[in-house]
């Protein structure tokens, strides 16, 4: 706490991101005590500078922010909060405060090949928080955990049928209805993939190890 290095109010801007979909949220200010509350209660405490008093996120509105990780940049004069958000984030209902874009397209944020992932982590995310009438997410949210675990194995069920009729443009198409179900089982239950993927990464060093040795 004594290295970090607050404005002259005694403030410090504090970035908060999405733990599962990495969308950056909102940005809100701590002091000390708020932080000490944050890191007491779990959840995201910030000081209003026009009200001039703590406020908890989701205190009204039932959208905590449960935090995962809160860092600090290498100047020590600005945090960052990695959450799991319940519900929409910002006032206006929407998931993320940054919504208006002021410059450049979509494309422009996700230029790598498997952007396609981020995005759909994202809007998922947001269909969780938001929840859009007539949109199918939303529908699989409504419906509960165990819709959406008999969905993920329908799909599953589908890619096996499609491998064994060796249909090709089937089995593309199932593998895709897969990783959509599993991705709304990941953000239903809270479950980051950025968890899966170190995992991955544990096994595949694992097997560096063991092929080295060989």
């Amino acid at each position: 706490m004594e290295t970090l290095k607050f404005d002259d109010n005694g403030l410090l801007p504090c970035v908060v991101q999405d733990v599962q979909s990495r969308e950056v949220l909102m940005l809100a200010y701590m002091n000390r005590e708020s932080i000490l509350k944050t890191l007491e209660t779990g959840t995201t405490w910030f000081w209003s500078r026009s009200r001039q008093e703590f406020w908890n996120k989701g205190a009204t509105s039932g959208h905590f922010q449960q935090v995962v990780r809160l860092s600090y940049d290498c100047d020590r004069d600005t945090l960052l909060a990695e959450v799991n958000q319940t519900g929409a984030a910002c006032h206006t209902g929407s998931y993320s405060c940054f919504f208006e874009n002021a410059y450049g397209d979509e494309a422009a944020r996700t230029p790598h090949r498997y952007a396609i992932l981020d995005e759909l982590l994202t809007t998922i995310a947001q269909r969780d928080a938001e929840r859009p009438e007539g949109a199918y997410t939303t529908y699989l949210f409504e419906k509960g955990l165990e819709k959406i675990l008999k969905k993920v194995g329908e799909e599953s069920t589908e890619v096996v049928i499609a491998a064994m009729k060796g249909d090709r443009e089937e089995l593309t198409a199932e593998v895709g209805d897969v990783i959509y179900h599993l991705f709304v089982l990941l953000q239903e239950q809270k479950l980051s993939f950025d968890e899966v993927l170190k995992l991955l990464e544990a096994r595949h060093s694992k097997k560096d190890i063991k092929n080295k040795q060989v």
